[in-house]
């Protein structure tokens, strides 16, 4: 891991080098990204995919970084809503980089929009839902993060490599 700035200010990058402990572990790592499940209250399943470069803009990707993102948020997606099910209504990817209106390192957020998400959180979705999420503040359960987490590292394992 290259490129990085101050990797102590930084949560990604400490959650990335093991030194900040990461329920679920990492779950699939490529020569320029890293899979693992989101900390916060986004609920079991919502995952992130981040550069191990610290990066704070996706203007900033290498061209090697730029060429594997596309087919590693695909791959990643499918298994969310291959573990998910049936009440996997969508599966959102969104871009995140701000903490205090400072850019920060760049991760996607791939999260399911689970029926049972959108229903008990009053009916709504896309950035509402999360919004609703973040409101309420409840951590998912380690244990039902890391049982996700197995399920995902099994699927990605039988869906070829990027």
């Amino acid at each position: 891991m290259t490129d990085r700035h101050d990797d102590a200010a930084c949560v990604a990058c400490r959650l990335a080098d093991g030194t900040t402990s990461l329920p679920g572990g990492t779950l699939l790592r490529t020569a320029h990204w890293t899979v693992e499940h989101c900390v916060g209250p986004l609920g079991v399943g919502t995952l992130i995919v981040k550069p191990l470069r610290h990066l704070t803009g996706v203007h900033e990707l290498g061209g090697e970084e730029a060429a594997e993102l596309g087919p590693l948020l695909g791959r990643v997606t499918a298994a969310v809503r291959t573990v998910v099910g049936a009440e996997c209504e969508q599966v959102y990817v969104c871009l995140w980089s701000h903490k205090g209106r400072v850019p920060g390192h760049i991760h996607f957020v791939v999260q399911p929009a689970r029926t049972s998400d959108i229903d008990r959180y009053g009916n709504v979705y896309g950035p509402e839902l999360q919004m609703a999420m973040f409101g309420q503040g409840v951590e998912p359960d380690a244990g039902a993060v890391e049982e996700f987490c197995g399920r995902v590292r099994q699927v990605l394992g039988e869906v070829s490599a990027i």
